[in-house]
């Protein structure tokens, strides 16, 4: 998750959009890398992923709304994310963490953009 991290950082901090292909590619591999590896992530690529999804969850209900040519594409890409994200919280509450304590790692990740 550490290489997908870094690539969100620099998406981040583009002045412009990227390509709803380069979005697609990125989207694609988070979530082929989410479903081969999610079994044997330890809890701090959990809370990677986790944030990853955020981001591009809201990035891609953003497009939906302003792209029509793909925003059903977006609106699939988010909707995708969103489960994931349900998925990475309830293993890590059954962890231990407690959803204040997940809030508190996306506000730290945030913070670290």
């Amino acid at each position: 998750m550490e290489d997908k991290l870094n690539k969100l950082k620099e998406y981040l901090q583009m002045e412009t959009e990227i390509s709803f292909e380069e979005f697609k590619q990125y989207y694609g591999e988070l979530i082929d890398s989410l479903n081969s590896d999610f079994n044997e992530m330890d809890q701090g690529a959990c809370l990677q992923a986790r944030f990853i999804c955020s981001i591009v969850k809201a990035n891609g209900e953003t497009r939906a709304h302003r792209n029509k040519a793909n925003g059903k594409a977006f609106k699939k890409m988010a909707a995708k994310c969103s489960f994931w994200m349900e998925a990475i919280d309830h293993r890590l509450k059954k962890e231990g963490l407690t959803q204040p304590a997940i809030e508190a790692a996306m506000a730290e990740f945030n913070n670290n953009m």
